[in-house]
């Protein structure tokens, strides 16, 4: 069985002496067996931790989780520095959480029911892996887009009683947030926790709205000034 590994930007083939089950065991063997110097990310091997996620034939997935397959190509995150082989930046996952205000600024005593309780855990399901962030097509175009992951997140303390005061929140991803998404859904598809966030990030806009605010990019046009409400279409518009 062959594999492909992009390192530095150049693809370097290995023949495997037998099948292995994952992509992260095939890299644990070109390790121990053919080449020491490979470097990668893994910790829990059980799909929790999100360390070793990659792109596995032009799609992100968690090596420890992905099926090996005869020619798999494996290459590190999009939109991340990355540092060796597969190995990436993850210092930006702070900055994007602590810009986004994702944790609680104002603590407050309301109870929660379970079934509160339940809509803030599918987002608190998130294990930060970015392969979200990486399948993102407005970071290529956009570097100071929050992300999927980061807004996920903020839709969870927006969503969480216990959060006081979640205005703050709203107000941080009004730019460079949901109105800068495509709604392409990549990220969604990606997930391997399965969490959605192309309906997150459409319930934060449907939330901003609820609170005053509006899309941006929607200019003011003349549309009602056109349209003659007692005859219909205005003819002297143009």
């Amino acid at each position: 069985m062959n594999i492909t590994i992009t390192r530095n930007n150049k693809e370097y083939k290995y023949k495997l002496d037998k099948e292995y089950s994952t992509i992260l065991d095939a890299l644990e063997y070109i390790k121990e067996n053919i080449d020491n110097t490979l470097s990668y990310r893994s910790c829990c091997k059980s799909g929790i931790c999100g360390s070793c996620a990659v792109i596995v034939n032009e799609s992100e997935k968690l090596a420890c989780k992905s099926k090996i397959d005869e020619n798999d190509k494996v290459k590190p995150l999009k939109y991340c520095k990355v540092i060796k082989d597969l190995v990436v930046e993850i210092n930006q996952i702070e900055k994007l959480l602590k810009e986004n205000k994702t944790f609680i600024e104002n603590y407050s005593n309301n109870l929660i029911t379970n079934d509160e309780q339940k809509l803030i855990n599918i987002q608190s399901n998130c294990i930060l892996c970015q392969s979200c962030y990486s399948s993102c097509p407005v970071v290529e175009i956009n570097k100071e887009f929050k992300g999927p992951y980061a807004l996920t997140r903020s839709l969870r303390y927006i969503n969480d009683k216990k959060e006081s005061n979640f205005s703050n929140k709203l107000d941080e991803i009004q730019r460079n947030g949901i109105w800068d998404c495509t709604l392409c859904g990549n990220c969604t598809l990606v997930c391997p926790q399965f969490i959605d966030p192309k309906t997150d990030i459409m319930n934060l806009r449907m939330k901003s709205i609820q609170n005053g605010y509006s899309d941006p990019n929607i200019q003011n046009n003349n549309f009602f000034n056109e349209f003659d409400f007692d005859s219909g279409f205005n003819p002297n518009s143009f």
